[in-house]
């Protein structure tokens, strides 16, 4: 996209402009880009109106405050491509990518560059579009601190059916969490209803006996003890937002590092060793999509996809097998 113009438009869309779309007024007001140019740039998440995503279609109200974010430097070609994917498996109608712990799924409000769906735009010609204009191929979502398999749709039939089987709870999931505490047991299943927190915007929380709070079962099963700490498998029967998160706290053991629902936001050497040393070993949530197994639309035959356990996640386990093992 030419030089046309660095900086960020903001303006309130008056009865003159109402009506218009959104994507062609921005092409008229900047001059050398295309429409076509500003349809990605929207996709990318460069334009919100009222501070949301829009799709380039929308038609402007009266009193509407629309923000254009700089684009002179999101070519058509460019868009994405600084984006690192790692592709674990791709065909003609799916791919599955192990996404980095601190990667956004989808842009959202305050986070519009680096997320997933900009760079499988950069890497794939065709996505599903069933999601919208900022959701292309997105199916399912992970957290942001989440690391970890997501399987992605390539065209909307696959998408569909892909999205079937979620909401069926046909998918299997496996995660892997390092948990504060050791649990007693070694494996259980939390059958607790999980809805919006009452008070915290960003939490969720174990709502019982209101219509706010919807069923959720996690299973989960313990792999390692350490002194203080311990490794499980988590095993989703559905899928509500922040579940594993919420429901192990409510366990009494939440997510290492989870700055949401535990106590802790890194894990320092010197907390292991009892001593000084800042090195820290994990400044994110303890949290990784090991194992996704889901039907693939071509055929129905069941696909496995494992995504390897990341390295911060491998370091800390390993520093509490050395430093904390089990009495």
């Amino acid at each position: 996209m030419p030089d046309s113009d660095p900086t960020t438009h903001e303006i309130a869309i008056t009865a003159e402009q109402a009506g218009r779309r959104v994507d062609q007024f921005i092409a008229d007001i900047l001059d050398g880009v295309s429409r076509g140019q500003v349809r990605k740039a929207i996709d990318a998440g460069l334009v919100t109106i009222d501070g949301e995503p829009c799709r380039p279609a929308h038609k402007l109200s009266v009193g509407e405050l629309l923000i254009v974010k700089p684009i002179a430097a999101y070519s058509d070609e460019q868009i994405g491509l600084n984006v690192h994917l790692d592709i674990l498996y791709q065909d003609d109608r799916i791919a599955v990518i192990n996404k980095p712990a601190g990667m956004i799924t989808h842009p959202a409000k305050g986070h519009w560059k680096g997320t997933l769906t900009e760079g499988l735009k950069g890497q794939f010609p065709q996505l599903s579009t069933i999601g919208g204009p900022t959701r292309p191929g997105i199916v399912h979502r992970l957290d942001r601190d989440t690391s970890g398999v997501i399987v992605i749709a390539k065209d909307d039939a696959a998408h569909e059916f892909l999205k079937t089987q979620f909401q069926d709870r046909l998918t299997e999931k496996e995660y892997f969490a390092m948990v504060i505490g050791a649990p007693d047991r070694d494996r259980d299943l939390i059958n607790e209803p999980v809805g919006p927190h009452p008070k915290i915007r960003e939490r969720m929380a174990i709502r019982r006996g209101d219509d706010e709070g919807k069923d959720a079962q996690t299973f989960y099963e313990v792999l390692e003890r350490y002194q203080g700490f311990a490794a499980i498998k988590a095993l989703p029967k559905t899928g509500r937002t922040h579940q594993i998160r919420v429901h192990l706290m409510h366990a009494g053991h939440p997510v290492l590092c989870d700055p949401l629902y535990g106590s802790r936001r890194f894990l320092s050497l010197g907390e292991l060793q009892h001593d000084d040393d800042r090195t820290v070993l994990l400044n994110r949530t303890a949290l990784h999509a090991h194992r996704l197994a889901i039907a693939h639309p071509d055929d129905g035959e069941i696909r496995e996809f494992i995504a390897p356990l990341p390295a911060d996640l491998e370091r800390t386990q390993n520093m509490l097998r050395q430093l904390r093992p089990a009495r």
